[in-house]
């Protein structure tokens, strides 16, 4: 399996989005993903920014941007918010 189903929430636009994201990218470029794909989604309302961050919507801490998707504790199901 290389993709899992994930649920971000956008509080800059009052959102949430149901995704599939790869478990072999890092955490920065999945960042950069849900960013443009959320972008598209919200038909322009959330702007394209470099610097997003991902944060576990359980725990409201950071995930590192160095790590992939599959070290960290994300898997199918996991609440994440984009900010």
């Amino acid at each position: 399996m290389n993709k899992v189903f994930i649920i971000v929430e956008v509080p800059l636009i009052e959102a949430r989005y149901e995704v599939y994201i790869p478990v072999g990218k890092k955490i920065h470029k999945v960042a950069a993903i849900l960013t443009k794909a959320v972008s598209e989604l919200s038909g322009g309302h959330y702007p394209m920014k470099k610097d997003a961050a991902i944060y576990s919507k359980i725990t409201g801490k950071p995930y590192n941007i160095n790590m992939t998707v599959k070290d960290s504790d994300i898997r199918n199901g996991s609440e994440i918010i984009l900010i």
